[in-house]
């Protein structure tokens, strides 16, 4: 089985190699993604989506299939972490792990206090970046990248267990798949509506307003839940693969 993947491996690194001649070079303004597609989307995004955030426009609307199995993506690489290092109950005396140092939890004096005064601040920052990511920078990944953080932090100055206490395995796993099936949710409104899988201004009938003005707010609406799935994801996998990286998946302690 090993030489079998050593060989796709060189295979695939080949053929890579092969093709890098073919490729744009790096920066080239006649590339077809330079010339074309980029300014089609600085040029219509926001008559398109009415949102100021092009990235964001891009994102979520214009490649919504594409970041809603990013989504998924993700969510499959923490079962498969899960099922990998996840180790159930029993003692865990024979069981081969890595060595690790003797745990001394941090000066609670000091780290606890100084975790309970930037925690805040940090899920109220990562909050507003998902919460605003359609307006101005930033978005469902990069405010769940904020929320992971803080709590990767509590787990960090403190004990896991403590962090568990907050968000156990089960909140979190569940929490991972919840974002993924928000997204998915969105897209099925729009097509109970009558309109295609993610086409947001399909959601207009729920909105008052002129026809223009509620599928306008449909679509900021849409966006909206559509971010906020992304963010449940990217926070609660972030959180799982530090748990079950840094217990050596007992689950116990983390660095």
């Amino acid at each position: 089985m090993k030489v079998l993947s050593l060989i796709i491996a060189l295979v695939m690194g080949a053929l890579l190699t092969v093709i890098l001649d073919d490729l744009p070079a790096w920066g080239d303004a006649q590339s077809p993604a330079n010339a074309h597609v980029s300014a089609y989307y600085l040029e219509n995004a926001y008559n398109q989506t009415h949102v100021p955030n092009v990235v964001t426009a891009v994102l979520a609307d214009y490649r919504g299939f594409d970041t809603m199995f990013e989504t998924g993506v993700v969510f499959v690489a923490v079962i498969g972490i899960m099922a990998i290092l996840r180790r159930e109950g029993g003692s865990k005396k024979g069981v081969k792990s890595r060595k690790r140092p003797p745990h001394q939890p941090p000066d609670p004096a000091i780290t606890g206090v100084a975790t309970r005064f930037i925690v805040p601040f940090m899920q109220i920052f990562g909050l507003y970046v998902i919460a605003h990511g359609h307006y101005s920078p930033g978005g469902g990944f990069q405010g769940g990248v904020i929320l992971g953080a803080s709590i990767i932090l509590m787990a960090m100055t403190g004990e896991l267990k403590s962090a568990l206490d907050r968000m156990s395995e089960d909140w979190f796993i569940i929490m991972v798949g919840l974002g993924f099936l928000i997204f998915a949710g969105v897209g099925l409104a729009c097509m109970f509506y009558g309109g295609n899988f993610l086409d947001y201004s399909a959601l207009a009938p729920l909105f008052s307003g002129t026809p223009q003005e509620a599928a306008i707010t449909a679509r900021y609406h849409a966006m909206l839940w559509v971010e906020i799935g992304v963010g449940f994801t990217v926070m609660s996998s972030m959180f799982a693969i530090y748990s079950y990286i840094a217990s050596d998946g007992w689950m116990d302690r983390g660095l």
